[in-house]
């Protein structure tokens, strides 16, 4: 017996309107379990484009005024290079401060559109002998009132803590969200081991009068496909929700310099949503294989 497109799609819809509580429930659970598993991957890039300047050690960045003389800028360069409490340091300029920028903001056009090399500060990165958060606050106060001085920002153990309550946060999401898809898995199983026993009847039937096992079993298979795409479209639509309201929240709060730069990018938030797409295409397909495996004689 042929496969037909329209008796499929017929028999899919048929079977997800019969249970539609099961068919909300497994699709709910789906889209909860992916929406979390997809927060948890979006947090992790935005706390490690956030703290990707205090990377090697970093304990406090010197912000240079923007129009700082010469004389200025080689006074506090000599005193962070001749400070035998410094290890070593890296000078950011105008040019690459603006390239760094554009990486973190290149979602946002018109704001790359509105801002220059002139209108950022230069900056000096600093790694302290001794990464003792006093010794560090000590050492960087030394440049906070020197001219041609904008700010000193210091990591402390403020940026550590961040990346460790982000990790453990994370971890958080992804375990909760990988219980959360296997028990959709089991909701997509049991909701097509229902459908398979309500059509019992008419399953010996199409038997009796030769329709194919792949006849037979395609339509409860694209039942459990539906219920992961719908469900991981939910997820996607959920985590665009997270970037706008809250990663991009905390990257704009101006008590927060430490999260600056706390974003994801358009290519990322693409990336992870393939992920949890495919994820969820995944567990459909798996839960409903696996139930008309063991429960459809055929």
């Amino acid at each position: 017996m042929a496969l037909k497109v329209s008796y499929m799609l017929r028999e899919t819809g048929t079977n997800l309107v019969r249970r539609i509580s099961l068919t909300i429930a497994a699709i709910l659970t789906i889209s909860i379990s992916l929406a979390l598993f997809g927060s948890a991957l979006l947090a992790r890039d935005g706390v490690a484009n956030a703290t990707a300047r205090w990377e090697g050690g970093i304990e406090f960045v010197v912000w240079m005024n923007p129009e700082a003389d010469a004389d200025q800028d080689a006074a506090i360069r000599r005193s962070i290079d001749e400070s035998p409490a410094v290890r070593d340091f890296t000078y950011v300029s105008q040019d690459e401060a603006l390239a760094e920028f554009q990486d973190m903001f290149v979602d946002s056009p018109d704001l790359l559109d509105a801002v220059e090399a002139t209108d950022l500060p230069p900056s000096y990165r600093v790694v302290p002998v001794d990464p003792d958060a006093d010794v560090v606050v000590e050492l960087g106060s030394q440049f906070l009132n020197q001219p041609g001085v904008r700010d000193v920002v210091f990591a402390s153990e403020a940026i550590k803590d961040i990346q460790t309550q982000a990790d453990r946060i994370s971890q958080g999401l992804l375990y909760v969200g990988i219980v959360l898809l296997f028990a959709a898995a089991l909701l997509i199983l049991n909701t097509i081991v229902v459908a398979i026993g309500a059509r019992r009847q008419e399953i010996e039937v199409m038997k009796l009068v030769g329709a194919s096992n792949w006849f037979i079993r395609l339509p409860f298979m694209l039942e459990g496909l539906v219920h992961g795409i719908v469900g991981a479209g939910l997820a996607v639509g959920g985590m665009v929700i997270v970037r706008k309201y809250v990663i991009d929240g905390f990257s704009e709060s101006q008590s927060l310099a430490l999260l600056e730069g706390l974003r994801v990018t358009d290519a990322e938030l693409f990336n992870r949503s393939l992920w949890v797409l495919a994820i969820g295409v995944a567990v459909g397909i798996l839960g409903s294989l696996f139930a008309v495996s063991t429960k459809l004689d055929v």
